[in-house]
Parts: C-alpha cells; structure tokens; sequence
C-alpha cells in the first residue's frame, strides 16, 4: 500500500529533523544527560516538527540503548512505540477532547506506574483548543507530576495558552525553515524515490510550502505524477497557471487598459473566479514585487512563490515603491468592503477602474504615488505625458510663451480709467493724455504690429467653449484677467494664486493660440504674467457712482 511522502520521510531521530537544530540539540543534551523536565510545551506554525520531535523525545526518554541522544530504534520501547502497542505513551488531540472530562480521565490514568517503559508521556497535540475548565483541571498534576509522568504539549497558537500553563513548562519554539533548505531536503528524496526534479522546481515547491517540510512534501507527492518535475508541471498540478491570468490583469491595471481589465475580470468571474480571492491574489502579486524592489539581494527568499522573478521584476520596473503600497491599499479595501457585505462583482470592478486611472483616488497616499511617478519620469528624463487632447492641441499649434519674452516695462501700460458716462465726463477733470515712447518698449519694437482689429473679448468667446468651466468664467473679469494682441503675440496678464496656476496649463495657453490663430489668420503665441496690483483696474469712487446713477435715470 502507497504511503505518503511525508509519513514515510518522517524523522526517527534527532539529527533528521530538518532546519530545527536549536532544539534538537537541545533535547540530546538533555536525554545524555538525563536533566529532563517533566513538561515540555512545542510552539510554532504547522509542519514545521512539533509533533514529530515529541514522539522522537518519548522514545528517547523511553529506549534502552540511546545513542548520543537519540533513540536506537530496534529495542522493543522504540519499537513498541513506533507501532503505537505501548499504551503508556498517549497522543491526544485537543480538538477533540477539549473537555474538562477528557483531562479528569487522564488525571485518573496518570497516577499510574508505566507497564512496558520507563515514563507514562502524554502528548497533547492543539494543546490551546483546551476549555478554560479542562486548563484548570490539568493545572494541578502539570505543576507537581509523578516522577514517571512527563507532558509535551504542542500548539500552533501560544497567545491561546494560560500563563499559568506557560509557566510550568520548557518552551521550545520551532521556527520556520528557510526556503534553500527544504530545497536541497526536496531533492534528497526525490533521489531517493527516483523522481526527475529540477532544481527551479524545487525551489519554487519550497517557497510555496511557506516554511513548513510536511507541506513541502505533500507538494512534491502531488507532482511526482510528472514524468519530469519542472516548472510547467508544478505550476500545473499546483493549479498555478490561473497565476498568470492574475499576472496579465496587473499588466492591464499598468497600461490603463480599463476596458480590456474589466473584460479580463468578466471572463475570470464567468470561469468561476472568486472576486475577493482575485483581490488577495493581486495583493500576494504586489506583496512579492515590493519585496523584490525593497530587497533585491535576499527578494528571492521573502517571496511566496506563487509567481516567477521575470513577472515580478518586470511589475517591480513599471511601479515606483509609492504606487505599489498605494495599489496594496486599495486592494485590501475593496476586500473589506467585500467582507462587510458589498456586492463581491461590483466592489471589484470599481476597484479595478480606480487602479485604471490613479487621477479618480483623492486620498494622501494616492497623490503620493502620482508624485512619485512625476519624480522617477523627471530622474529618468523621460517628458512627462499630458492628456491626449492636450499634447494634440501642442502640436497643431506653436508653443505657448511663458518665459521667453519678458513682460513690458510697467510704464507701458497706463493704468485704465474707469468707466465714466459720457454725460458726466465734463464735471469731471480731464486726465493727461499719457504719452507712449517706442524707445521705452524694446521688446514690442521688435514685434510686428497687426491691424486684424480683433479684441480679447472675441478671443476669450471663441476659446470658452473648449477650455475647462472654471477657466472660461474668469475671461470676462477685468480684475481677474487682462489681455492684448501686440502683433503675433498675445499678451495675458492673470492674478497670482491658484488661478494664475490653472492658466499656466500648457492645454489652456495653446487653446487661447488656437483661437486667437484663427480669428487673426496668423500665428499667434501666447505670453503669460502676474497681475500685479498696480495693473488692476482703478476702482470707481463714490462721485463716480452717482453721477452715472444720475444720468441713468435722465435718460
């Protein structure tokens, strides 16, 4: 009858325990020695020994002939033990006599002499699955035993286990075993069982294992169908290859292909895909590229295995380290609204959208990301990209001027009377007509003057409609926004500030050149400057605002 790898490679002794030499060692001092604690409690995550090295320990304290430490295996307690004939060592499982009846029967046992040994062990698996009843009533006896009783208890969660117990026991934590050394363990018994292993196979098998020798067997006995064992047939047997659909949905998230994502997600949830297990799947995916972008040197260790290096460095290239925690983010809420009862399909595709298009996320750590995308362009070199509409009104027209041109000197531009009817003009002192030297105006001198006539207000009307709302309602406000035509330049004065900051888009200044280009029949450029507060319009006084009351109601 065919056994199981995992049970017929399970250590006999001390020194063929895998990655636990901290304990091992430990336990043989201890057995040579003969300085033995009535109660041991075995912590660590599953298939990492516990269970294993306390069976090797009660044959160990048991046998006849140790050697250096370990149990000989051929005497008949070593023997007796093995086959499970020797009553007077126990295993348990708590999970399952969990009951405070359960530890009361095996108080009653324990008090008595071993019949075939030298020491009654009770092993007591899952030990934390114990009822606060059953803890208290196994209490007494773990605190004074008979000196032919010992108790090992194993647990996977120590935070579940009074400190009362804690306290009356030898702790010994076993520890997850590096991915290299269930490797090299994988390829020992696949020499042993004739199996064809290739060694990226038993790398990847090891680091799906997750630190633990008994999965990492398991693993192996499911591909030993394989005539040889690589990659292809683990990915396979392992039911991997849906990875790479995971995969080339984060390629499509990269490129903003939002509508070949949400159709990648449609023919995975028509396959039978999970919405929220796609979530975790894509939240692995990131997990294993950060790790290979923060640790490049040892990434190949801290990695699941769930995904090859040439995925997970390609994803790792295209995302800064900012964007990736950002992604992780949104990931892992979008499964928590799943969890509060969100409709599973609906949550995942809007997540989907929102990683589309990073400009839908208002949040601190979402602005970060994009920050850290205009960074690692501007580090590279790289122009960084505008909207489509934008970079093709650049081309189709020149270059706005921003820069390039200084502004004219201030006593070029008088400052602009008010507005005074022309009833009323004549109680009023009449202003000097300032007077314009061209001297005093080197940079308009060299510009060409148009007599096309066309004003800023048939400018702004003809750009208003192609330019964002909150920019077009500002066009008609003297105090807000000034502009002249000097030639092939038109000259656009805006207050400082936020607005001043929307106007200096490179998309609003080639619009204002478009239109202004096609009212003039010529090219015209546009130079950009603050408004400062001389430049604002005089504002009318009390006087004023009578006398054009006054004739109002005259005429």
């Amino acid at each position: 009858m065919y056994q199981a790898l995992y049970r017929k490679w399970r250590p006999k002794t001390f020194d063929e325990v895998v990655g636990q030499d901290h304990i091992t060692q430990t336990l043989k001092n201890q057995v040579k020695s003969g300085r033995l604690s009535h109660a041991y409690i075995f912590i660590g995550t599953r298939g990492t020994g516990k269970t294993t090295c306390a069976r090797i320990l009660a044959k160990a304290v048991n046998c006849e002939n140790p050697t250096d430490g370990n149990p000989c295996g051929v005497c008949p307690a070593c023997r007796g033990i093995s086959e499970g004939s020797v009553l007077d060592v126990v295993e348990l499982d708590a999970a399952s006599n969990n009951s405070v009846d359960n530890v009361r029967a095996l108080r009653e046992e324990a008090v008595f002499s071993p019949a075939a040994v030298k020491k009654r062990v009770y092993i007591i698996d899952e030990v934390h699955m114990l009822s606060t009843a059953a803890f208290n009533a196994l209490l007494k006896i773990l605190e004074e035993p008979p000196e032919h009783l010992m108790f090992i208890l194993a647990t996977t969660e120590l935070q579940k286990v009074p400190a009362t117990i804690l306290s009356r026991c030898q702790r010994h934590s076993f520890k997850r075993i590096d991915a290299p050394t269930i490797a090299n363990y994988l390829e020992y018994i696949a020499s042993r069982e004739g199996f064809s292993l290739q060694k990226d196979a038993a790398e990847l098998i090891a680091r799906l294992a997750d630190g633990g020798v008994r999965d990492a067997l398991s693993l192996l006995d499911q591909c030993s169908a394989s005539e040889v064992i690589d990659l292809d047939a683990v990915y396979y047997a392992m039911g991997l290859a849906g990875n790479r659909r995971t995969a080339a949905l984060m390629e499509r998230v990269l490129a903003h292909e939002t509508e070949k994502a949400i159709r990648d997600f449609n023919s995975m949830w028509m396959d039978g895909k999970d919405p929220a297990t796609l979530l975790t799947e894509l939240t692995g995916l990131l997990r294993d590229t950060l790790m290979m972008k923060v640790a490049p040197k040892g990434g190949q260790s801290l990695i699941t295995g769930g995904y090859d290096s040439a995925t997970l460095e390609a994803l790792g290239g295209r995302m800064t380290r900012e964007e990736l925690i950002c992604t992780m983010e949104t990931l892992q809420s979008a499964q928590l609204q799943i969890r509060a009862g969100a409709s599973p399909r609906t949550t995942t595709e809007l997540c989907l959208v929102s990683l589309c298009d990073n400009t839908l996320a208002e949040s601190v750590t979402a602005l970060r990301a994009r920050v850290s995308r205009l960074e690692e362009q501007i580090k590279n070199g790289v122009v960084v990209q505008q909207a489509p509409s934008a970079i093709k009104t650049q081309e189709d027209s020149p270059p706005p001027l921003e820069e390039e041109l200084p502004p004219p000197p201030e006593e070029e531009y008088p400052e602009p009377a008010a507005y005074i009817p022309e009833a009323s003009r004549q109680n009023l002192p009449q202003p000097e007509e300032p007077v314009l030297e061209q001297a005093a105006a080197p940079a308009a001198a060299e510009l060409p003057a148009t007599e096309s006539g066309v004003s800023w207000k048939e400018i702004a009307a003809a750009a208003a409609p192609s330019l964002p709302r909150d920019i077009a309602m500002r066009l008609d406000d003297e105090k807000s926004v000034r502009a002249s035509l000097e030639g092939p330049i038109l000259r656009l004065r805006v207050l400082p500030g936020f607005l001043y900051s929307r106007f200096k888009r490179p998309d609003v200044l080639a619009k204002l050149s478009d239109a202004a280009s096609r009212l003039t029949g010529q090219e015209i450029r546009t130079a950009l400057s603050e408004l400062t507060e001389e430049q604002e319009p005089v504002k009318r006084s009390l006087e004023d605002l009578k006398a054009f009351k006054e004739v109002r109601f005259v005429e």
